[in-house]
């Protein structure tokens, strides 16, 4: 998995882009629960007042508060005495009665500090406030002990309830100096309101930045493997075609990769984020001095890891198995699809719809498998999660109902809990798709990590085409078997086919011809020998130098989906309309090209699945001919043509190919007679070598099969033709036998 990762270097910024807007992302959905709780305490319940330090106090209602205090000048020099002008005089209407002290700027840290000096003294004045005089009235000794009272008792009571006592005790000075309390209210809740939507839609900006970059990088990621994939396949050889099939390779290039997608969209969230939100909400817990209630995290966290090991344990089997299941089907699926014409002539459709339901099926039973695992989850964490919502407010609404937790710190924990197993569920979700990620991952570095077997040497260490022995093709004691054969398909191949001639191929089915002209192009590298072109070991040379001399028509015509025009263009970029149209012409295809309304505009369908074989097999010769190479090779490229057109394209070939080397494996005689040079092979060996009518003398193979295919008559041999004549007498003459002994036997009926 890692080495697939790799590939997001080049997506280096984004993926940095990605981490800070993550972290922006974090903080700011863990500053919400605080909010929340602004709201709620200070807004709600205590009326907007922040802290237990009251903004503006009578004097009198500042000399009571020093009777149970012993910080009296630490407090009063927070203080300042209010001038009498007319706008405070307006806002403070009991400033015309009494004195006002205002307090003085103060940082966040100085209104805690005063705070913690105001709060008892101002719980005790709001909670007793009939007990100023008396105290006044007693004696010092006596009024001590009452202060040492009750100062023990309020000891006893949660700093909690100290704090909302003096809150309450502030709110009532303020109703008595006569300030808007509403208005204090709502413009508190208003600016914290503003500021958590700020903070909402900060978090919201940064999620969807966040899930844009996150797709793009994914997709960047999907682009270069498939290209990464792409370019390694078109490296390969037919060996490691063999080794991978088609239906695999299409599936590791799309199904594959999109599941790695998928993977990258949410690892981000879940590698930084998750982890932030995690930690940072067990710290705000820490924070808010909620720990009694830290067990109900635990026990949530608990609850989720479980569900997701039992769903882990059942289902990753499942997820591990869908990549090949998706391959069969496919493989079955591109075969059937390849060979429906066979399978309509053998009427065989049943067999194969039972093939393809197979393994349709299995894919089938095995994705409901996981769906249903998938869809138990779901539920069983919206259970976990609501039940752990309602016994954290079962217990927190004990913690309020006795003063040790504020309402708005109940919601904070109960949103931090979440948050937190939020975090957990995240990374359970993700650590269900990693390992079908993981599995995608590993056949795709199987692709990228196979070396082929055909490679090029370093340019400083390749060959130099001899222009000297342009167009000759030199095989010197070749050998060939195929990977892990046991046996030789070729075995000591030798001959030379001269530029400004032409060599012919034949033989048996199976003798090695297609096997031999695959060697020239090199798709696949001689095992024994050496196979020089143009003066060179074709494994000394560039492979795209090497199969730019060559024009290769292979055993079946491949057309590619376009028209006409871009098929026979097809092998370089700069062929004119005028070299187009010759090379249709020597190919015999302008025939039924002209025929055509769009002419070479027509449009080819994929495959080529919209002509005649014969006619895909002269579009891929012109195609050959049109980039005007050194050398052809036609791999049985004549067998689906008539035997006129077969002739007429021969002479044609003939006229353009004066100084070309011209290499034909044929199945017909017809079609290589005139070649200067026939090589027979059978089993893999050449038994025969020469001109067709040293062939016919001196190779009883090469005999055998131009007898199978024309009469001795047509081959101008003299003793087949006196065997032939003598057998055509004696069956004559047998013939007039039968009819006399027919005419004897009915005479003695007659009689």
């Amino acid at each position: 998995m890692l080495k697939v990762l790799k590939n997001l270097k080049e997506s280096a910024l984004l993926v940095i882009a990605i981490f800070i807007l993550l972290c922006i992302q974090a903080a700011c959905d863990l500053n919400l629960p605080d909010f929340t709780s602004k709201i709620v305490n200070t807004g709600i319940q205590q009326g907007g007042i922040e802290y237990a330090v009251p903004d503006v106090i009578r004097s009198s209602e500042l000399d009571n508060l020093m009777y149970f205090t012993d910080a009296d000048d630490e407090i009063k020099s927070n203080y300042e005495l209010m001038e009498k002008t007319d706008d405070n005089l307006e806002e403070y209407p009991e400033l015309k009665n009494e004195d006002i002290y205002k307090l003085k700027n103060l940082s966040k840290e100085e209104k805690t500090n005063l705070e913690s000096l105001m709060a008892k003294p101002l719980a005790i004045v709001y909670q007793q406030p009939d007990i100023i005089n008396l105290i006044k009235q007693m004696p010092d000794t006596q009024r001590q002990a009452v202060l040492d009272q009750i100062d023990s008792t309020l000891s006893t009571m949660s700093d909690s309830i100290i704090e909302q006592a003096a809150i309450q005790a502030v709110k009532s000075e303020y109703g008595s100096i006569g300030v808007d309390l509403d208005s204090l209210q709502n413009k508190y809740i208003l600016i914290v309101g503003l500021q958590m939507a700020g903070v909402a839609f900060l978090s919201m900006l940064s999620a969807v930045t966040i899930m844009f970059l996150s797709s793009r990088v994914a997709a960047k990621l999907g682009k270069t493997l498939r290209e990464k994939l792409f370019k390694k396949v078109l490296s390969f050889s037919t060996a490691e075609f063999n080794r991978f099939s088609t239906a695999s390779l299409i599936t590791r290039s799309t199904n594959d990769v999109q599941q790695i997608q998928q993977l990258i969209t949410m690892l981000f969230r879940v590698v930084v984020y998750a982890p932030i939100m995690g930690i940072g909400g067990v710290l705000r817990v820490i924070r808010t001095g909620t720990l009694s209630m830290a067990w109900v995290i635990a026990l949530a966290v608990v609850l989720v890891i479980a569900i997701v090991l039992v769903l882990f344990i059942v289902a990753m089997p499942k997820f591990r198995k869908m990549q090949d299941l998706i391959d069969r089907l496919n493989l079955v699926a591109r075969e059937i699809l390849t060979g429906l014409p066979v399978i309509r002539a053998f009427n065989t459709q049943k067999r194969e719809e039972s093939r393809f339901d197979e393994a349709n099926t299995n894919l089938m039973k095995n994705s409901v498998f996981v769906n249903k695992a998938m869809s138990l989850m779901m539920p069983a964490m919206m259970f976990t999660m609501q039940g752990v919502m309602i016994l954290i407010i079962w217990v927190g609404g004990h913690s309020v109902d006795q003063g040790i937790m504020q309402v708005g710190d109940m919601m904070a924990f109960l949103q931090y809990t979440m948050q937190i197993v939020m975090s957990f569920l995240m990374i359970s979700i993700i650590s269900i798709m990693l390992p079908r990620a993981s599995v995608s991952a590993n056949r795709i570095n199987e692709v990228l990590e196979t070396e082929p077997q055909i490679e090029d040497k370093p340019v400083n260490e390749q060959a130099k085409f001899d222009e000297n022995k342009k167009g000759l093709v030199e095989f010197k004691n070749v050998s060939f078997r195929y990977p892990d054969a046991d046996t030789e398909i070729l075995e000591d191949i030798d001959f030379t086919a001269e530029a400004g001639k032409t060599t012919a191929i034949i033989g048996s089915t199976g003798s090695g011809k297609s096997t031999l002209v695959n060697l020239i192009p090199r798709f696949y590298d001689v095992t024994g020998g050496e196979l020089l072109v143009d003066g060179a070991n074709i494994k000394d040379v560039s492979q795209k130098d090497l199969r730019s001399r060559i024009g290769f028509v292979p055993q079946k015509g491949l057309l590619f989906s376009g028209t006409i025009e871009s098929n026979i263009k097809y092998g370089k970029d700069n062929i004119s309309d005028e070299e187009m149209v010759k090379a249709a012409s020597i190919a015999q295809a302008t025939e039924f090209i002209e025929k055509k309304e769009e002419g070479y505009k027509s449009p080819i369908a994929q495959g080529g699945n919209n002509v005649s074989g014969g006619q895909k097999q002269r579009l891929s010769i012109a195609r050959a001919l049109a980039i005007d190479p050194e050398i052809y090779v036609f791999d049985d490229s004549f067998s689906a043509l008539d035997l006129k057109t077969d002739k007429a394209l021969r002479e044609a070939l003939h006229e353009q190919t004066e100084n070309k080397t011209v290499i034909i494996v044929a199945q017909r005689i017809s079609t290589i007679m005139d070649a200067d040079q026939i090589i027979v092979l059978e089993e893999g060996k050449i038994v025969g070598k020469g001109t067709h009518e040293e062939l016919l003398k001196n190779c009883e193979t090469y005999r055998q099969i131009a007898l199978s295919q024309l009469s001795a008559e047509e081959l101008n041999l003299e003793e087949e033709k006196k065997e032939e004549k003598n057998k055509q007498n004696e069956d004559s003459l047998n013939i007039k036998n039968k009819e006399q002994d027919s005419k004897n036997q009915n005479g003695k009926v007659g009689e």
